[in-house]
């Protein structure tokens, strides 16, 4: 298995596959456990993961461990990655043809982390994932599939920074995902 890791990491280290190759500083892959019940999957890096190479420690990414944290859930629980590897500039979100460049890495790494719940955070995520016509708004907190995976919709914590009011539904969405896999 650590092979098959290693080739992937590799494969995403030398990826021209799209114009985000010649602007990114690092190519962000994850964070967390690659044996852990529960994914992730957010839209892809912001400035702080392209300084870092690391998923989901900017603001975002605080905000969403400080969730986790609250329901006794730790970096040891969790994976997270994106759908695209290498930050978009301004934040942008990704392009057709960015998502489908790293999708294949995406498809591999839910492939050897197999988990029993993928949650998707945001309506980029839900949209590359399971549907481009599904909006987060109506179909966040609703289960779903991803090839014969439990998949759970849910707010992108960036959207949290802009909406307080959305914090409650947030974490009820990570508690009902997570007991999915608990109880």
């Amino acid at each position: 298995m650590d092979n098959q890791w290693n080739i992937l990491e590799k494969e995403c280290m030398k990826c021209e596959k799209c114009n985000l190759h010649s602007t990114r500083k690092n190519v962000v892959i994850e964070r967390g456990n690659r044996q852990a019940k529960i994914l992730f999957i957010g839209e892809g890096p912001g400035a702080r993961e392209d300084e870092s190479g690391i998923a989901f420690v900017g603001q975002a990414g605080k905000l969403l461990d400080l969730a986790l944290g609250s329901m006794g859930i730790y970096e040891k629980d969790i994976y997270i990655c994106n759908i695209i590897k290498c930050r978009p500039p301004n934040n942008a979100n990704p392009t057709d043809e960015q998502a489908k460049a790293c999708m294949p890495y995406l498809k591999k790494q839910i492939e050897l982390v197999n988990p029993l719940v993928i949650v998707l955070l945001g309506s980029v995520a839900l949209k590359r994932m399971i549907n481009s016509n599904l909006t987060i708004t109506k179909n966040r907190g609703n289960w779903m599939e991803y090839e014969g995976i439990k998949v759970l919709p849910t707010f992108h914590p960036a959207a949290l920074l802009r909406d307080e009011k959305k914090k409650i539904v947030f974490w009820k969405d990570i508690n009902k995902a997570w007991k999915s896999i608990t109880d």
